[in-house]
């Protein structure tokens, strides 16, 4: 069995170290060889940073997981024999239906077509494919060696084999799939997250708070809870149970979100205020961006090591 992976960017990179450490054949293709060359020494660096770090996730050696990923620049030829095809183009609708409208062409009828996006619905992706049954977006979350959510989402003609093989492939491969039952604007987890960004822009440009103190809200106080639990069971824990926290708290809530105010339009004066705190902190020199975001996922690696210690306490 082996997966396929439709070019070689940042995601499509990452999704072949996931599939690789869960011991999966990966083919990458890119229509650019020199950016497959390059795509092969970044992972070849990244994995043995990260058995050096005890970061490495699988149970083979790095050599051994990277020994399972090569490279393709003929589509057709990188198809041949795969089971599962996962899309990592831009997020552009008109590239990633015009990359399915050639993939359908020649497919056979039990490989799974899937996408990456982050916000593009099913619906708009892959209406009209005559393999439409076996499409379906698996969004992952940047990025997806560390961070294990992979959210499913079917077209409404995908087939329910479709979704159950997916969802199958993901917990083989060790990530954490949650199923869609229909399609919805930006999924599950950008409409948590735009929502917590909303209102965090809203008390930023109203005065209540600096940019890093917000910041610090999250970071130190329900971000260090929602690592564990979510914000359901959240309700469940600080009361009697749901039933009991809805009697207790749904008329502070009510009031509390009838002072929301309207959807942010996040230009202007709150950019450069916002942009200012942040860059102060971090400047936007690619050098430093870089290696905050190596810190970033050397603490989400710690977290993800510690999780699955917890589960299995």
């Amino acid at each position: 069995i082996f997966i396929f992976l439709l070019f070689s960017g940042l995601i499509g990179r990452s999704w072949a170290m996931v599939f690789a450490a869960g011991g999966f054949k990966v083919k990458l293709y890119d229509i650019a060889q020199q950016q497959l060359t390059s795509a092969l020494e970044n992972i070849c660096k990244q994995m043995k940073e990260m058995e050096k770090s005890g970061f490495l996730k699988g149970s083979s050696s790095a050599e051994q997981q990277f020994a399972l990923i090569s490279v393709c620049t003929d589509l057709k030829a990188a198809v041949e024999g795969a089971t599962f095809i996962q899309e990592c183009t831009p997020e552009n609708l008109e590239l990633k239906k015009k990359i399915f409208g050639q993939l359908d062409l020649i497919v056979d009828d039990n490989v799974i077509l899937s996408s990456s996006t982050s916000c593009l619905l099913p619906s708009k992706l892959f209406t009209g494919l005559k393999h439409v049954k076996q499409c379906i977006v698996s969004h992952p979350v940047n990025p997806p060696y560390f961070v294990p959510l992979v959210e499913i989402v079917p077209h409404p003609e995908t087939d329910p084999s479709t979704t159950e093989r997916t969802y199958a492939l993901m917990k083989k491969i060790g990530q954490s799939p949650v199923k869609l039952n229909k399609e919805i604007e930006g999924f599950v987890l950008n409409r948590l997250q735009y929502a917590v960004i909303s209102e965090a822009w809203r008390l930023v440009s109203e005065g209540v708070i600096s940019p890093t103190d917000l910041d610090l809200v999250m970071s130190d106080g329900l971000g260090m809870r929602y690592a564990f639990i979510g914000p359901l069971e959240t309700m469940h824990l600080n009361a009697e149970g749901v039933a009991s926290y809805c009697e207790r708290y749904s008329e502070g809530m009510r009031l509390v979100l009838n002072t929301f105010g309207p959807v942010p339009e996040f230009s202007g004066e709150i950019v450069q205020k916002v942009n200012q705190a942040m860059s102060e902190k971090i400047p936007v020199v690619p050098k430093v961006l870089d290696a905050r975001r190596k810190w970033r996922d050397e603490c989400l690696s710690g977290l993800a090591k510690l999780k699955t210690q917890m589960k299995s306490n």
